[in-house]
């Protein structure tokens, strides 16, 4: 694992920015993972800047949603989906063939979670897998006690979970289920890649790498992953030892 500060959000979000970029320059066709939220916003707006520059194409990739919330799809405003197509794939024009996204609002979430698992095994592994940390620990919807061999899979959240995620609707959403890539893609990754900012994360990411490595805190994986990167602006990483 290594873990790297910046000075701030932006400096933060082109490091990171730069690792994909590198690993598509590296290999044309990489199998990447994204998440929606605010942490990867500001990664996606110089990705896109970088692609209408012609510094990278992104023409031959693959990419995987990291999440969703059951019951939400595309159409939902505050979904994962949603915000993946209105900040990635649409101003990318990324082609429906190249992405992969849950299905949450199937009636058979079994089936959701083997679609996504047989995309990624097909042109696997992930060469990224890009997450971010949430106040419990948790990485993707991947909660505190969760099986860390689980590959794609779906379970309750956690009481402040589905309390923060109330920020990303406009109203009061009953958010009870999650559908999310396990913590064993996030082992097999080529390059697992942790993003966090703000001094509310500061807490969590000490205790995640300098703490336990325990399922309890899912984000401590971490520290068992050798090729992993943990980017930080400063204010995340000010507890850190």
């Amino acid at each position: 694992m290594k873990v790297l500060t910046y000075s701030d959000y932006n400096k933060m979000c082109r490091a990171a920015a730069d690792i994909i970029v590198a690993q598509i320059q590296l290999k044309f066709n990489s199998l990447i993972c994204i998440p929606s939220g605010d942490s990867p916003a500001g990664v996606f707006k110089y990705l896109i800047a970088d692609a209408q520059n012609g510094k990278v194409d992104f023409s031959g990739c693959y990419f995987v949603g990291l999440d969703e919330w059951v019951g939400m799809g595309r159409d939902d405003d505050g979904s994962c989906t949603n915000f993946l197509y209105e900040n990635f794939f649409a101003p990318l024009q990324i082609e429906p063939e190249k992405m992969m996204l849950f299905d949450a609002k199937s009636a058979n979430l079994d089936a959701a979670c083997k679609s996504m698992d047989d995309f990624i095994k097909e042109r696997g592994p992930l060469d990224i897998m890009m997450v971010g940390i949430g106040m419990n620990g948790h990485i993707g919807l991947n909660e505190p006690g969760t099986d860390s061999d689980l590959y794609a899979h779906y379970s309750p959240l956690a009481p402040v979970t589905a309390s923060v995620g109330q920020k990303y609707f406009k109203k009061q959403t009953h958010l009870h289920l999650g559908i999310t890539l396990g913590l064993k893609y996030l082992q097999e990754a080529k390059i697992p890649l942790l993003i966090a900012a703000g001094v509310k994360k500061a807490e969590i990411i000490a205790q995640a790498l300098e703490g336990e490595v325990t399922n309890q805190l899912p984000a401590s994986i971490f520290q068992t992953l050798p090729s992993a990167y943990v980017l930080l602006d400063k204010d995340a990483a000010q507890r850190l030892t």
